[in-house]
C-alpha cells in the first residue's frame, strides 16, 4: 500500500523549489504514491495524549509558481500516519523543540525523520563537539575574558549566535578589529544564550563544502563559495554552488560520524566542511540535495526514500 506522510514544514508556498530540499523530498515521495498531509509547527497540539495537527492534503509539481495545491482544512491524529517529516528551519528556540517533545510521542511507531529526540539532543553548533578533535578551535561561552584570551591565540576569529542557522549573525574579527566589545554587546542584547567563537579558516574562501549524508553512509557533496567581501558562503546570502566531489580527509570524517548519526536515528544529515575540519552537523533541515542533482550528482531525495522504506518494512 502507498505510504502516508505528514510532512511539518514552513509555508509551503513561500518556499524557493529550486533549492527546497523538503520539496525535492516532497516530489518523490508524491512520485511513490505517497498520500502527503501538510501542516505548520504551529498546528502541532495534544489532546488527550494523541498527538495532532490542522493541516491539508498536498500535491506538489516541479513548476516555478504552481508548486503546490493544497486541500480542505482538517484535524488529524499524527500516530495513523507511516511518516512524519520534521522539515521546518531553524530557529532552535522553545518553540522548535516542544514539537520534539510532541512528536516523540508518536515516533518510532510513527517514523519522525529525524528523530526527534535526537534532534533535540544535538543543536547543529553543540552536537559537532562530540568530535572535537575535527573541529577548529572552539570556544562557547558568554564569558567575554575567555573571549578576549581566545581572540589574543588566534587573532582572527569568527563569532555567531549558538542556535542561528542561514548563515545570519555571523562576524568575522580580524586581530586589529576594535568592534569586538560593541558586538558582545549587541549579541547579548539579541541572544540569551552563549555564543560560539572559533578560529577563522581560510580555507573558506576556497568553499564551504556541504556533504549530505543518507542513514550514516556520504551521498554526495556541494561546494559553496562565498561571495566576494563575504565571510558567509551559505546559499541564503550569495554564496554560489560548485560541484564537488569528496577528499580522503572528508571520507575520513564521515566514516567517524557515520556510525553515531545511524545509531541515533539521523536519516538525512549535512555536515559542513572548510578546508580538513568539520565545523557543524546539521541534523534539523538540511539543505543541498537539488543543487546536487542539479550538477549529475546522486537523486539524493530518492536514497532517503530508501532509507525510509527500509524502516518501515
Amino acid at each position: 500500500m502507498p505510504i502516508r506522510v505528514a510532512v511539518q514544514m514552513d509555508p509551503v508556498e513561500n518556499i524557493d523549489i529550486a533549492g527546497d530540499s523538503t520539496f525535492a523530498m516532497l516530489l518523490e515521495a508524491q512520485a511513490r504514491d505517497a498520500e502527503i498531509f501538510y501542516y505548520l509547527p504551529q498546528a502541532l497540539s495534544m489532546h488527550g495524549g494523541a498527538v495532532m495537527a490542522r493541516g491539508q492534503t498536498l500535491r506538489v509539481k516541479d513548476e516555478v509558481g504552481r508548486h503546490f495545491e493544497v486541500g480542505e482544512m482538517r484535524l488529524e491524529n499524527l500516530a495513523d500516519w507511516d511518516v512524519v517529516l520534521l522539515r521546518q528551519d531553524p530557529p532552535f528556540n522553545m518553540a522548535y523543540i516542544t514539537t520534539t517533545h510532541l512528536l516523540e510521542r508518536i515516533h518510532p511507531k510513527t517514523l519522525v525523520v529525524n528523530n526527534p529526540l535526537e534532534v533535540r539532543n544535538a543543536p547543529e553548533k553543540i552536537f559537532v563537539t562530540d568530535f572535537a578533535d575535527l573541529m577548529p578551535p572552539t570556544l562557547i561561552t558568554l564569558d567575554r575574558v575567555l573571549i578576549d584570551e581566545f581572540r589574543v591565540t588566534y587573532g582572527d576569529i569568527i563569532i555567531k549566535p549558538l542556535y542561528g542557522n542561514g548563515g545570519a549573525g555571523v562576524f568575522r574579527l580580524r586581530k586589529d578589529d576594535s568592534n569586538l566589545a560593541s558586538l558582545l554587546e549587541v549579541f547579548a542584547d539579541l541572544y540569551p544564550e552563549p555564543f560560539i567563537v572559533q578560529q577563522y579558516l581560510p580555507d573558506v574562501r576556497k568553499g564551504d563544502k556541504r556533504i549530505i549524508l543518507v542513514d550514516g553512509e556520504p551521498v554526495g557533496a556541494l561546494n559553496r563559495v562565498p561571495a566576494k567581501g563575504e565571510t558567509r558562503s551559505n546559499m541564503h546570502v550569495g554564496g554560489r554552488p560548485e560541484a564537488s566531489g569528496m577528499t580522503d580527509r572528508e571520507r575520513e570524517i564521515c566514516a567517524r560520524i557515520g556510525p553515531e548519526l545511524k545509531a541515533r536515528g539521523m536519516i538525512f544529515v549535512g555536515i559542513d566542511v572548510i578546508g580538513d575540519v568539520m565545523t557543524e552537523i546539521n541534523v534539523t533541515s538540511p539543505t543541498g540535495i537539488r543543487e546536487i542533482a542539479g550538477f549529475g550528482g546522486n537523486d539524493i531525495s530518492a536514497l532517503i526514500w530508501d532509507a525510509i522504506e527500509s524502516k518501515l518494512n
